[in-house]
């Protein structure tokens, strides 16, 4: 898709999105998701918890961020993004 119709692609290329990136990782190495399940795993993406849908500032907010693996980014995280509900499962099996 081009710019015209998703304008906010470019910011994922902006020094500030890379510094804000880099800051979540670094203060939340592990992932989120895999940690309710207690298991530990390298999250590798930073996803907004909200999806910003062009709001530039709910895109910079860092109280927006999580830190998760990329098989969470690419399971949940896309499901979220498009307004689909994602349960999740503690180590026992139930939801939480």
């Amino acid at each position: 898709m081009s710019d015209t119709k998703r304008p906010w692609l470019r910011w994922y290329g902006l020094a500030r999105w890379k510094r804000l990136r880099e800051s979540q990782l670094a203060a939340e190495p592990l992932c989120a998701r895999c940690l309710a399940s207690e298991i530990v795993t390298e999250a590798t993406v930073v996803h907004h918890r909200k999806a910003h849908k062009g709001d530039e500032a709910l895109f910079f907010d860092p109280a927006n961020l999580e830190s998760i693996c990329k098989p969470h980014h690419d399971r949940d995280g896309q499901l979220e993004d498009h307004g689909k509900t994602v349960i999740r499962y503690d180590a026992s099996g139930w939801p939480i």
